[in-house]
């Protein structure tokens, strides 16, 4: 079963994602748990959690369509122990409001070494951070994002992918979600059937698909292999739409949210039945 949605937005309460998400016909969505730009939010109460897991309840959706995604300023790779500290706490506090909420995935982007420490010793601290917050929660996966490899971001090789998830203790709590725009920008063609297949065998062979647990589906506006992350609607860019059909027929892509975060809102609803058609939903 192909699940299909958008990171739509959860202003004024995280069950309001629930609503949004439906209202453009979404089998799946992505939410932010808090404020993305802030480091501090409230906790969630007793009320806020019992009428989101009820409206989840109610709305069909269970937590394996959902990819919660964490604050854009956590760096669990920071190179200076004072911000690796800060972003490994809200990294914790991020991981338990996906548990208090129900919700199985905590979707983060790996982190940068900002031209202070080596790749490798920055990706060594990643995968620390992850084996921590594993630790200290329970019942929730952290899934790496792949990156365009923008500036000193870490996570745009398959390879840094493999190596995080081979440091992480518990295999069954780890992940990988692909963004196609991401991918693409960072050197991956996904443009042709021919591309798709050659991307997607080196994606098993090193980091394997029983890893993959969720993906975004963006069009790039930059060309192949540019490192820079500028999301597309889809068949508007770079890609193309080939490599939508392409997942959308594929079962290896099956039972994970396949989340849009296209630019153009107005488009989400039209967006997603066209998918939805490909998949013959």
């Amino acid at each position: 079963m192909k699940y299909i949605g958008a990171h739509v937005s959860a202003s004024g309460g995280v069950e309001n994602a629930i609503k949004n998400a439906k209202d453009i016909g979404a089998t799946a969505f992505a939410l932010f748990t808090k404020n993305q730009r802030q480091w501090l939010a409230p906790a969630l109460t007793a009320e806020q959690i019992a009428l989101f897991r009820t409206m989840m309840s109610e709305a069909g959706y269970e937590a394996g369509q959902v990819l919660p995604h964490d604050s854009y300023l956590i760096n669990l790779g920071h190179p200076e122990q004072e911000g690796l500290q800060k972003s490994r706490e809200s990294f914790f506090e991020e991981m338990r409001r996906c548990e208090l909420l129900g919700l199985d995935r905590l979707n983060f982007h790996p982190g940068s070494h900002l031209k202070k420490i080596s790749e490798e010793e920055s990706l060594d601290r990643i995968a620390e951070s992850i084996n921590m917050a594993l630790e200290r929660t329970s019942g929730v996966m952290a899934v790496i994002e792949n990156t365009a490899g923008q500036g000193s971001n870490l996570g745009f090789k398959f390879e840094h992918l493999a190596y995080i998830i081979d440091r992480v203790e518990d295999k069954s709590r780890v992940g990988v979600c692909l963004d196609t725009c991401h991918s693409f920008a960072a050197g991956y063609d996904l443009r042709t059937k021919e591309a798709l297949d050659a991307t997607f065998a080196e994606f098993e062979r090193i980091v394997g698909f029983k890893y993959l647990k969720g993906m975004h589906l963006n069009d790039a506006m930059k060309p192949l292999g540019s490192r820079v992350d500028r999301h597309a609607p889809l068949g508007d860019g770079e890609i193309g739409w080939e490599c939508f059909r392409y997942i959308m027929s594929d079962e290896r892509f099956d039972n994970i949210p396949l989340i849009l975060e296209t630019p153009d809102e107005e488009r989400w609803a039209q967006e997603i039945a066209q998918l939805k058609s490909f998949a013959n939903l």
